[in-house]
């Protein structure tokens, strides 16, 4: 018989490669056809809990988190109108606003309640590799995204410590330490600006013109780890460091755009794959049959994307109607915050089963309608020749 190793191995390796020849087949984008081949493998037996595949899919979603960072402007953000920016943060507010607001009416659990305004841009770095980053609709997406992204990553890691410690002095110091993380990260970036603007010719001594030896990508990817060894001395979320990792690069690197391809190829072709099948592989279909799975994933889904269009009506002013609902569905997919949080909350026994299994399929779900309805807005603004 074939050792699990090697069939793991062989079964990943096929998924990677067949997964966009799936995708073009079926009209459908390629992470949702990933997370449901893992899913499906996943209960034909091919693949199943491995230490090896649990370690490579965190550095999958860490390193989506790294590339998500990659793809902020931080300059942009920061030079952005001030409408833009208020409007924004009043996107975040009425997003909260509404989701607390079903959540009441529907009676959800006080862990779904948190989990529905919960906004991860990790997939918003695809679509804008899909669509191009300077599509209106994506930088706005990503100005608020960002926004949310940071709320919700500080959000997550309160939830964490709160369930393991509840409202003590050790929770009051992991918010300090997270606030002063923020804090020195934005001194140094001031520093390094400035440092950099007396002394441009640094730029090229770390990342030269024309190196064959990846100078470019071993400072990436040391910054990548560095920041991810802060934030576990720190005992805070990984992604975090992660995501502030891929803004540095972004932020001094800007213009080195064969770097930023490099970074990504690697992602989007192998790290980040790999993760998504996890995603599906954590899934059992067994719970499918299962009754109010289906119906109250169905129901998360529907709630979490309409109080996303409601709060995204205040972008029509400023970016059309077709934007606004675009901005609304690309924030609408939190697929890694919101299984951390269900993850969490089961594990601290604070989620029955069928709740993790809702919020699991839901955060399958957003993704499959999101991402479908974008692409078919997005193909009606195309030429037909």
């Amino acid at each position: 018989m074939i050792p699990t190793n090697i069939t793991l191995i062989l079964t990943l390796s096929l998924l990677i490669w067949a997964s966009p020849f799936v995708s073009k087949f079926l009209r459908l984008p390629i992470p949702p056809v990933e997370i449901i081949l893992g899913a499906i493998v996943a209960y034909i037996g091919l693949i199943g809990h491995n230490q090896y595949f649990d370690l490579i899919a965190e550095m999958g979603f860490l390193y989506l988190m790294f590339l998500a960072g990659m793809e902020v402007d931080l300059k942009q953000i920061i030079n952005s109108p001030k409408i833009v920016i208020s409007k924004s943060i009043l996107f975040l507010f009425l997003m909260v606003s509404f989701s607390i607001i079903f959540g009441f009416i529907f009676d959800l659990n006080a862990i779904v309640i948190i989990s529905m305004p919960l906004i991860s841009i990790g997939l918003l770095a695809s679509l804008s590799r899909e669509y191009g980053k300077d599509e209106p609709w994506i930088k706005l997406a990503f100005i608020a995204g960002v926004l949310g992204e940071i709320a919700s990553i500080a959000a997550l890691t309160i939830f964490d410590v709160a369930t393991v410690t509840g409202f003590s002095i050790d929770l009051v110091v992991k918010i300090t330490y997270l606030l002063l993380f923020i804090l020195v990260i934005y001194l140094l970036y001031k520093m390094l600006q400035l440092l950099f603007w007396w002394y441009p010719e640094l730029k090229s001594i770390l990342v030269p013109k024309n190196d064959t030896s990846s100078q470019d990508i071993r400072l990436a990817m040391s910054l990548f780890f560095i920041l991810i060894a802060v934030m576990l001395s720190l005992e805070l979320e990984l992604a975090l460091g992660a995501f502030i990792a891929g803004i540095a690069i972004s932020a001094f690197f800007h213009h080195e755009k064969e770097l930023e391809e490099k970074m990504s190829s690697l992602g989007f072709g192998f790290l980040v794959p790999l993760f998504l099948l996890h995603v599906g592989a954590s899934f059992d279909l067994n719970a499918l049959p299962l009754e109010g799975v289906i119906s109250g994933a169905l129901l998360i889904t529907f709630l979490m994307i309409t109080s996303r269009l409601l709060a995204a009506i205040i972008f029509k002013g400023i970016a059309g109607s077709k934007d606004a609902l675009l901005v609304a569905l690309s924030l609408s997919m939190p697929l890694t915050l919101l299984v951390a949080v269900a993850t969490i909350g089961y594990e601290a026994k604070l989620l029955d089963l069928l709740t993790y299994y809702q919020l699991i399929l839901a955060s399958i779900f957003e993704i499959l309608i999101s991402m479908t309805i974008i692409k078919v807005l997005e193909s009606r603004k195309k030429p037909t020749n």
